[in-house]
């Protein structure tokens, strides 16, 4: 991944644990870590996204939930327009 200015970037993969469709995706990142992200629907065309994440240990916790609600950001971007 980079930042669009190309400031930042870094690798990153993972394997997929668990996809339940509309519901839930879970992974294991390259290093280990495990991140969940579930999809609730709470009203017709309204969902509610609850991504969590476990920490690395090289970069502060609050840069790290910055760089995951930016991703979180551009997914919402990405489907409101493609819908």
């Amino acid at each position: 991944m980079e930042a669009k200015d190309g400031a930042m970037g870094f690798d990153f993969g993972g394997v997929y644990t668990e996809v339940v469709a509309n519901q839930c995706l879970a992974y294991t990142l390259g290093d280990g870590r495990e991140v969940t992200v579930t999809f609730s629907q709470i009203a017709p065309g309204l969902v509610h996204v609850v991504e969590t994440f476990e920490a690395e240990s090289q970069n502060p916790v609050e840069l790290q939930k910055q760089g995951w609600q930016a991703i979180l950001n551009h997914f919402k971007e990405y489907v409101e327009e493609n819908v």
